[in-house]
């Protein structure tokens, strides 16, 4: 359970202003169709998250658990600078111009967007440090979802009401202890 709500947090946390949550707006906007944009999400991330995910547990196996205390420590530490870094959703991220479905158009947006995306790193991480892994790829995808979702549906209304800065923080601080915690050894257990 502890997996399943740690990846749940970070990754919500990281989600608040990302490229992704911006390329949900932009596709609600654009297709007016919540319902195919919030399964094309869903599907994606699941798809990414699992591959991610597995990569982290791969890295782990093979490079054990004293190395990966150091790398996870010194992400988690790259990752809270990172979040201060606000995104800005670019030309080649956004909605492809093809016609094709809402859904269709989704997959593939949610595809080249979250390519090296915060989360998508999260998530590597996340699996190198807990299991079992289906809770980790369930609780990012989980947390990606609790921060797009209501974008799609409500999509600037909630934008302008949240303070985009401030979750920056809390998630960059976050994501600082936990590779202090990492680097410290705290929680070695939680990987077997």
């Amino acid at each position: 359970m502890e997996a399943f709500l740690i990846s749940t947090g970070i990754v919500a946390l990281a989600e608040m202003g990302d490229k992704t949550q911006l390329l949900s707006l932009v596709l609600a906007a654009r297709f007016k169709r919540p319902w195919p944009i919030v399964w094309g999400i869903l599907v994606r991330t699941l798809l990414n998250h699992a591959l991610a995910g597995a990569a982290g547990a791969w890295i782990m196996a093979a490079v054990g658990p004293n190395v990966m205390r150091w790398v996870l420590g010194v992400s988690f530490i790259a990752m809270a600078g990172w979040m201060l870094i606000p995104d800005k959703l670019d030309d080649e991220d956004a909605v492809p111009k093809r016609q094709m479905g809402v859904f269709v158009a989704t997959l593939w947006a949610f595809f080249l967007a979250e390519m090296g995306d915060k989360t998508q790193i999260a998530t590597v991480a996340l699996g190198a440090q807990y299991e079992p892994l289906i809770a980790v790829v369930i609780g990012t995808t989980f947390g990606m979802m609790l921060a797009n979702a209501p974008v799609v549906f409500f999509g600037e209304a909630i934008t302008r009401r949240v303070p985009i800065k401030i979750v920056h923080i809390i998630a960059a601080l976050i994501f600082a202890v936990l590779g202090v915690l990492a680097l410290m050894g705290v929680g070695a257990s939680m990987t077997g």
